[in-house]
């Protein structure tokens, strides 16, 4: 296997509580020994045909998408693919609960990732009254053997959890408030969501005891710090994945041919205007 750094089976707690924050210059170098593992990972899997999924579930502000974004930062959105499905139409409604994220799970050469899943009715769904307590149950009696079949289909799956401390969420959701680039993270929704902390807190727990299979765990992440939540995530699927190099033949530019008189025409009669 190609990397093993940060390598953690057994779930034990390294929380970087009471570390010193990581400087800009040292996150940076370590994201950019990351990013080539998973550019190699890239390479392995279309090669190989292997078919990855990576679930990322967690409360408002934990920090699920800064990760997700650290993963595609330099890899192909070909095969690096995200899904985070709208709500459901009524014809889905009318589904098997999770019927409409099947046919979104990878094919051969493919690395899916889940913002969100099948979990929204363990989690959202339940505390906010979108379903009942009867389905709520349902789904969590029956999402491990919907798992087994996927895993047992040759899926790679990884499930990743990604806890945020009360106080640490309550400085991010107040962050959101007065910045133009965040505002529409606070929706009406989220709002809600953020006054039932413990309910929230009941439904994961639930979740927990329910779901956490030996064929699909959870992985939790404590996400207070973001730097390093996103550089520890990424080094432990890596470490769950058994990829390894694959050959490439040496890359040469070739000559470029030759202008034939060729002249630079004035084509560009519509330029953008340099303000910076």
């Amino acid at each position: 296997m190609a990397h093993n750094r940060g390598k953690d089976d057994h779930g034990k707690d390294d929380d970087a509580g009471g570390k010193e924050p990581l400087t800009r210059k040292e996150y940076e170098r370590e994201l950019k020994v990351l990013h080539a593992e998973l550019v190699k990972l890239q390479l392995w899997v279309k090669h190989t045909g292997a078919k990855v999924c990576i679930v990322f579930e967690g409360r408002d502000g934990a920090g699920k998408g800064g990760v997700i974004k650290a993963i595609l930062e330099r890899v192909s959105p070909r095969i690096f693919r995200v899904m985070a499905l709208p709500p459901p139409t009524e014809r889905e409604k009318s589904q098997m609960f999770i019927q409409r994220y099947l046919p979104l799970l990878p094919a051969a050469g493919e690395i899916i990732i889940f913002d969100r899943s099948w979990y929204n009715r363990a989690g959202v769904e339940r505390v906010m009254g979108f379903c009942t307590e009867d389905q709520a149950k349902k789904f969590l009696a029956t999402a491990p053997f919907v798992e087994k079949a996927i895993v047992e289909s040759g899926v790679i799956f990884l499930k990743y959890w990604l806890e945020v401390s009360e106080e640490e969420q309550t400085r991010r959701m107040e962050s959101r408030i007065d910045d133009p680039r965040k505002v529409w993270k606070l929706s009406p929704m989220d709002l809600e969501s953020y006054s039932r902390w413990y309910d929230y807190s009941r439904a994961r727990d639930e979740m927990f005891e329910a779901t956490d299979t030996q064929w699909a765990p959870w992985f939790v992440a404590r996400s207070n710090d973001k730097k390093r939540a996103r550089l520890n995530i990424i080094s432990h699927l890596l470490s769950r994945i058994p990829y390894e190099d694959v050959p490439l033949e040496k890359i040469k530019l070739p000559k470029r041919q030759k202008s034939h008189d060729y002249v630079e025409a004035d084509y560009a009669r519509h330029r953008v205007p340099e303000r910076f």
